[in-house]
């Protein structure tokens, strides 16, 4: 646990977009305000394709009707959220379900509490992808023994789905060279030739195809079909304490989840107010699914891989973890 909070506790605040003053329990800071019926709430997010509900809900006045306004605060990966929500920099945060089933199996007091983000299922036609500069000689996830990829964090769900990849291609898992590296990093890394491949999704994913990047695998979709790929947390003692703004929380964000879904064009045009996608590639984003509840199944999938790839210290007890 003190290398998960050591390294990655430092990549939240270095990585952060916004300054958050100390926190109490009830969500309000000294830098926020509770006014009347609305609580203050810091959220810690990706700037990805993934977050464009909650940005939608707050434009759509989703969150100011369940009386929460939003601070919002950017990092590079749902690994280094993580020991921000657990410290009580955020009271919410957004991370991949590998990132919080390690936390949990470290015995990091972290709950799940809404749904947040599925892949498509489809081969090729997903919001994520291991990709390859043009020309490349790579041709399949099996290729990647012995060649440098990039990945967001280390440790985390798209390490596990890339090792998922290679192996069902045919490949050792265990020969790959995995390199931490910001997803909008990465298209300009895989084309000056920085890195041989990466794990990218969107919308960096449109950008490296816009440089005539090439797609050679979909590993969200190897690891389950419908997989829950990340989930929206707080942590056991701010859920314990504060179950009247968790639900709060967790309706307004039902709403935005939703209407995401719904309005795909809105969504494209959220993504350019909190990314650095150029208006001209926005038409090649490929949208995720956002539905109501997580896939406890796929959930499982992926835990049954974490634990072959040795990343959990104990089972994690999904039991504790999902709402």
């Amino acid at each position: 646990m003190r290398r998960l909070f050591a390294g990655l506790a430092a990549g939240t605040f270095l990585l952060a977009t916004a300054a958050c003053g100390s926190s109490d329990d009830s969500g309000t800071s000294t830098g926020g305000s509770s006014s009347g019926s609305t609580t203050t709430v810091k959220l810690g997010l990706i700037p990805i394709v993934d977050v464009a509900p909650v940005y939608l809900g707050m434009k759509q006045g989703f969150y100011e009707e369940h009386g929460l306004k939003l601070s919002i605060t950017t990092a590079q990966g749902g690994a280094a959220i993580v020991p921000g929500v657990v410290s009580g920099q955020f009271q919410f945060g957004f991370s991949n379900m590998t990132s919080l089933m390690v936390a949990q199996s470290n015995n990091v007091p972290v709950q799940a509490v809404s749904n947040g983000i599925a892949s498509t299922g489809v081969q090729g036609k997903d919001f994520g992808a291991i990709t390859v500069k043009q020309g490349s000689p790579l041709k399949s996830a099996k290729d990647l023994e012995g060649k440098k990829v990039a990945i967001n964090t280390l440790k985390n769900i798209n390490e596990t789905a890339v090792r998922e990849s290679v192996r069902k291609a045919g490949g050792d898992p265990d020969r790959v060279k995995f390199v931490e590296l910001a997803f909008d990093q990465m298209p300009a890394a895989l084309d000056n030739g920085q890195i041989d491949a990466a794990m990218v999704v969107e919308p960096a994913l449109a950008t490296v195809k816009s440089q005539g990047g090439v797609e050679i695998a979909s590993p969200l979709v190897d690891v389950a079909p419908n997989l829950t790929v990340a989930m929206y947390f707080t942590s056991t003692q701010y859920a314990q304490k504060n179950p009247d703004v968790v639900k709060k929380f967790q309706e307004a964000t039902a709403e935005s989840l939703a209407y995401a879904d719904a309005h795909p064009d809105e969504v494209r045009r959220i993504v350019t107010t909190y990314t650095k996608i150029p208006t001209s590639v926005l038409a090649q984003v490929t949208l995720p699914k956002w539905p109501a509840e997580a896939d406890r199944s796929s959930i499982e999938a992926l835990e049954k891989l974490g634990e072959q790839d040795k990343l959990f210290k104990s089972t994690p007890d999904l039991e504790k973890l999902l709402p």
